[in-house]
């Protein structure tokens, strides 16, 4: 999958003060990711507010987004959940034109055991047309995809394809790296670690703080592949605090916020989500 190799931004969804789609700002964004040099675009990730997008919401946004990309770079569309049965008729049903890859998070709330997350990506594999990016962050889940059910599943579905991993455990990342089959991808999930975990072996990062910094983004990925670490640490060190900002309270609420000062759109999230406070606005418009 050289599709999903380098700098993948998670795109926000831009809204409109009163909470509905901001198609506009969209194209603008898309237009700006790509002319500053993302090598990918995930439609629809956690930082796209998936959740508190009706179906038909989604549709118009893959849909919009697939046309204003018109195949200049790959789209990869995140469709996860904790009901196996309708993520795998949703998955079954996708066939919009423009996507190599289905981003699928690992199921939450639900807490189910290891067997229980094979089972269900065998089940999303079973019927997915293209290929399946794993994608585990406990943080947001509450349960951990281990490495052992990583590599079984690489090696039992070859339409699983990578996995998208913010577990924080560099153990993790290194036995999947061992044990997984040859051509399966380590992609980082997490903006800070995505130098050292490209130094073990992973291909690149799907990031939040690219939405706002897709240059930046794109350039660390690209120096890591071609293990200039040196000159990659100097943008590394850069985006630190802005991306620990863009965290603080929440996500995608502080990179919508940085995105606004850049003249993208509104900084509206929706709820449970809120806007970042006053105080971490100052702190974003000083590392500005």
């Amino acid at each position: 999958m050289k599709e999903i190799q380098g700098a993948g931004v998670a795109l926000v969804t831009p809204f409109h003060a009163d909470g509905t789609v901001d198609f506009e700002t969209l194209e603008r964004l898309i237009t700006f990711q790509i002319e500053e040099g993302m090598d990918y675009l995930v439609s629809l990730g956690t930082t796209g507010e998936v959740a508190t997008l009706s179906s038909e919401e989604r549709k118009q946004v893959w849909e919009f987004t697939a046309e204003k990309v018109d195949g200049r770079i790959p789209l990869v569309a995140g469709i996860g959940g904790n009901n196996t049965a309708e993520i795998v008729k949703q998955i079954a049903e996708f066939n919009i034109p423009g996507f190599c890859a289905i981003l699928s998070v690992s199921p939450y709330y639900n807490k189910p055991t290891q067997e229980g997350i094979y089972q269900h990506y065998k089940a999303i594999a079973a019927v997915a047309k293209l290929p399946i990016i794993l994608y585990n962050v406990p943080g947001r889940t509450g349960g951990n995809i281990s490495a052992a059910t990583t590599v079984r599943l690489a090696h039992d579905f070859k339409n699983i394809v990578a996995i998208k991993e913010a577990s924080g455990s560099f153990a993790q990342f290194s036995e999947i790296l061992r044990d997984a089959p040859e051509g399966f991808a380590l992609i980082s999930g997490d903006d800070p670690v995505t130098l050292p975990m490209m130094a073990l072996g992973a291909v690149g990062i799907i990031s939040v703080v690219g939405n706002a910094y897709p240059r930046e983004v794109a350039r660390l990925a690209h120096l890591c592949a071609h293990a200039d670490f040196t000159a990659a640490r100097v943008i590394h060190n850069r985006l630190l605090a802005i991306t620990d900002l863009c965290f603080v309270e929440g996500n995608p609420a502080g990179v919508k916020y940085i995105l606004k000062q850049k003249g993208f759109g509104t900084d509206t999230v929706r709820l449970p989500l809120v806007p970042i406070g006053d105080a971490t606005k100052e702190k974003i418009k000083a590392q500005l």
